[in-house]
């Protein structure tokens, strides 16, 4: 092939990237982008909270109430261990399961968040307000 040939050649492809690409409108990256972010934050997602241990006083959680950035506690008090729920959370509300131990001698206790058969947290504690609780970033984020 000629030089002239190859020279015209890749100014067919160039030409044709830049078509092909111009016809990729800004809009259609934004409608993308606009239903990414629906998902993400309409999307429901199911976990499982476990806290084992002794000593437990309360037990406070996320059960899907409330915004995504401000969801509403829920709480058991005086709860038979092993404890275990599971509660369906939307978009970006991160699941968080709480154990508090208030006695002096303090708990020794362990937390954990299960989603899809995976944990994705898992905290254990001893002393006053043992545990510190679990809380995970929501898995649908990513």
């Amino acid at each position: 092939m000629s030089r002239t040939a190859r020279t015209a050649a890749g100014a067919v492809a160039v030409a044709g990237l830049v078509f092909g690409l111009g016809a990729c409108s800004s809009e259609t990256v934004d409608e993308a982008v606009g239903k990414a972010v629906d998902k993400t934050v309409t999307e429901k997602y199911e976990v499982t909270y476990e806290v084992t241990g002794t000593g437990v006083d309360e037990i406070q959680f996320h059960g899907g109430e409330g915004e995504a950035m401000e969801p509403k506690l829920e709480t058991v008090k005086a709860p038979a261990l092993p404890w275990k729920k599971t509660v369906t959370l939307t978009g970006i509300m991160p699941p968080a399961v709480m154990p508090f131990a208030l006695e002096a001698g303090g708990a020794d206790v362990t937390c954990t968040i299960t989603y899809k058969g995976k944990v994705i947290k898992e905290a254990k504690g001893e002393g006053m307000l043992a545990a510190g609780g679990c809380v995970a970033v929501s898995p649908i984020v990513g």
